[in-house]
């Protein structure tokens, strides 16, 4: 179903963008041309090498493509005083005016594309490309943290009943329960001493945590979450860090979080940062078993 998913959406975009034509955006160059002259262009200077690297080509394909592109007079090389074996490419003026060419018609086919959408339409079209960038491009997201904006808190009580439901099997009652206590939070919040971090990848949401008021001396660490695909990079244990400073800066002098005993990747983040386990209890919620345990930090 994946495979079958993955191979519709290529062939819906390769037609979507034009790459089968036999030019480009209305250029005399097919795509392994035109990508090649793009890619130069932006560069100012590169050589074989590195196109090959960036392009993933194959050495004798790109090196048939750049004698076709020397050939029209697009393409020029010359000896790199670093390497004599390795040549330097940059475009000819010919080759320059190609690439303005190229680089206009580009801008305003997407323009046009994006003028079809509305505004949130956009931002969807563009996160989900953010996505499809990273997860098929092997790199760590730009992670960025910041207070809290409408439709944020209803993105937390979704992403916890999900997550949970699919991690640990908890059922609607724990959707339920953050769906309170995020309500609760927008309903009495008190900017001086609250607060609620979102945790950002590249535009999208990919955690959250709250710190709330317990009472005059004591905050309270709540719903914490981290996306599968944002964990492994220190989210967790930055988003506690905030909250503790938060804390420390308001004159809170003790911070307290409740928290299950399954719920290993927290506790552990909980533990290294000083938290001291209180003390635990046996009770079944969520449609399940579990050992709710009271942590508590003083500070």
């Amino acid at each position: 179903m994946h495979v079958d998913a993955v191979r519709r959406f290529n062939r819906f975009y390769t037609r979507r963008v034009g790459a089968l034509r036999a030019g480009l955006l209305g250029s005399p160059y097919p795509l392994p041309e035109a990508r090649l002259v793009y890619e130069i262009g932006h560069r100012g200077r590169c050589t074989a090498s590195e196109l090959a690297a960036e392009l993933d080509l194959d050495a004798g394909y790109l090196s048939r493509l750049l004698r076709g592109l020397r050939r029209r007079g697009l393409v020029a090389a010359e000896r790199t005083a670093e390497d004599a074996r390795a040549s330097a490419l940059s475009l000819t003026g010919k080759g320059r005016r190609a690439y303005a060419l190229l680089d206009s018609r580009s801008r305003d086919e997407v323009s046009a594309m994006l003028r079809g959408l509305p505004g949130g339409e956009r931002e969807r079209l563009v996160g989900a490309m953010r996505t499809v960038e990273g997860l098929l491009g092997n790199k760590r997201p730009r992670v960025t943290l910041r207070g809290h904006r409408p439709g944020d808190i209803g993105w937390v009580v979704q992403r916890h009943g999900a997550l949970y439901a699919d991690e640990y099997g908890w059922d609607r009652r724990f959707e339920a329960l953050v769906a309170g206590i995020a309500g609760k939070f927008l309903e009495d919040f008190d900017p001086a001493r609250e607060r609620c971090w979102i945790a950002e990848a590249d535009g999208e949401p990919v955690g959250c945590v709250f710190l709330v008021k317990e009472g005059n001396s004591t905050a309270k660490l709540r719903l914490l979450l981290v996306e599968p695909r944002a964990r492994g990079l220190g989210l967790g244990r930055r988003l506690v860090r905030e909250c503790i400073a938060f804390a420390r800066a308001k004159g809170y002098r003790k911070l307290v979080l409740w928290t299950q005993s399954n719920l290993v990747a927290a506790r552990a983040i909980y533990q290294a940062e000083g938290f001291v386990l209180k003390r635990s209890e046996r009770h079944a919620s969520f449609g399940a078993r579990l050992t709710g345990e009271f942590w508590e930090l003083k500070l």
